[in-house]
């Protein structure tokens, strides 16, 4: 790809651009210039590139600008932002937004070199774990649920049979145990398989922008607001819409909901008139939805709707016969992304995943495999693979203490303190992890004095 590579330059300066020019298309690079910021908005417009070299500020449309366009239009592509006005909070400002470098003029050449061939290997990596990604599941089949449990297997069987029923679904289940996943398997299995879908976290968006995602807006609707957008909803019409952790959307989103499923339309922030759809919505919950209607955190009347058929998913766990046979799943699939010939997994390892209590699911044991493998230098996950705390993990969680069975205050607190232990006091990433808000876990932190 290197040879084969597109590079956009966009600058201003005219001679400062044309020996970009003359540079990047010595090193066998594909080259566009332009001193237009606009025109260089028209060119991602009509192709792509694999990498864009722009000036930070210029007249019109900035480099900032550019960037944020090329986020939008080609996550995969790597900017590069060249400036003559170097301050660390310009740089600050164009790193937060995902600029691959910064560069201060006058710059040397051979930085520039430098600095383009890194981001073009790392769009040559990303595109072809991209491709390695697909083919894997293009073999294993559009959704493959790896289980030899008896009770995942009724689900599974529950799942398919309710699939082409078109009917709502609400899955329930700790983060990590692959609600997602099954949403997507009901979705391959049902007369909508060849219709989109389209998965969104209610908790992961303020208010405003969970409208604006899901219901789209007019052009006008608001400031900025400078051509028309379709929501979520209404782009999975034909197809599948799956909510994920349902229990977060605001209860003023939660009555739009309960409108779009009862008059199967939509209607656009702005508009005066709504739109048709034809979606089926998944829901999925890591919480206990019921505790959620209780406190007035969710709509019954919503509930009902939505829990046409619920699907219980359980945590890891409790079915323990599947750590070996998804380990060696992640491990097939990572050897393969990463090309390396790891082909075991040494029985002191499955012995303490075995005995290991996953708090975060499959997407943790995922986790430790990917690890395992990006570090194993024979053909072998060995213990020395493995994150350095799992040992002692392995036997703090639901253990008995000195004869006595904790009770489930005692075991909570142990568990919050373990969290924050874990994450270094990040408490946002604490929250997520135990499944809670920041606020939620503040009172328990405050009930139980781990304040501080």
């Amino acid at each position: 790809m290197t040879n084969n590579a597109k590079i956009l330059i966009v600058d201003d300066e005219r001679i400062a651009l044309k020996n970009l020019e003359h540079v990047m298309k010595k090193e066998g690079y594909e080259v566009v210039g332009t001193q237009s910021g606009p025109n260089a908005l028209k060119l991602l417009e009509a192709q792509q590139f694999d990498v864009v070299l722009t000036d930070l500020r210029m007249e019109k449309v900035d480099g900032i600008q550019i960037l944020k366009r090329c986020r939008d239009l080609y996550p995969d592509t790597e900017v590069i932002m060249i400036t003559g006005y170097a301050t660390l909070q310009s740089a600050v400002e164009t790193m937060k937004h995902g600029a691959f470098y910064y560069i201060a003029k006058p710059f040397k050449l051979d930085e520039v070199r430098k600095v383009v061939g890194e981001a073009v290997e790392k769009v040559r990596l990303k595109r072809e774990n991209r491709e390695l990604r697909e083919q894997i599941e293009k073999y294993q089949g559009k959704v493959k649920i790896i289980t030899q449990d008896t009770n995942m297997q009724r689900l599974l069987d529950t799942a398919k049979q309710i699939a082409p029923t078109d009917c709502n679904v609400l899955i329930s289940g700790e983060s990590g145990t692959g609600k997602e996943l099954f949403a997507r398997y009901i979705h391959f299995n049902s007369k909508r398989a060849d219709g989109p879908f389209f998965a969104i976290n209610c908790g992961a968006f303020t208010e405003e922008l969970l409208s604006n995602e899901l219901f789209g807006h007019e052009k006008g609707a608001f400031t900025g607001a400078t051509m028309m957008k379709k929501g979520l909803i209404e782009m999975a019409s034909g197809g599948t819409l799956f909510l994920d952790e349902i229990t977060e959307m605001p209860p003023s989103m939660q009555v739009k909901l309960l409108r779009v499923i009862q008059e199967r339309e939509v209607l656009r922030l702005g508009a005066t008139e709504p739109v048709k759809v034809d979606v089926r919505i998944i829901a999925a919950t890591n919480r206990d939805i019921h505790d959620a209607i209780k406190s007035g955190h969710f709509r019954q009347d919503l509930y009902f709707r939505l829990n046409v058929v619920s699907l219980y998913i359980p945590p890891l766990s409790e079915r323990r016969d599947d750590i070996p046979l998804l380990s060696y799943y992640f491990l097939k699939k990572y050897a393969a992304l990463m090309k390396k010939d790891v082909i075991e997994i040494s029985h002191d390892v499955i012995a303490l995943l075995m005995n290991y209590d996953f708090p975060g699911n499959v997407r943790e044991l995922e986790n430790i495999i990917e690890r395992g493998v990006a570090l194993a230098n024979g053909n072998t996950i060995e213990v020395a693979h493995l994150p350095e705390d799992l040992k002692e993990l392995s036997i703090k969680t639901f253990r008995k203490k000195e004869g006595k069975i904790p009770s489930l205050e005692e075991q909570e607190m142990t568990y919050i303190q373990w969290v924050l232990t874990e994450v270094g006091g990040n408490k946002s990433l604490a929250s997520q992890i135990l499944g809670i808000d920041r606020v939620s876990l503040w009172r328990k932190l405050k009930r139980y004095g781990l304040e501080e």
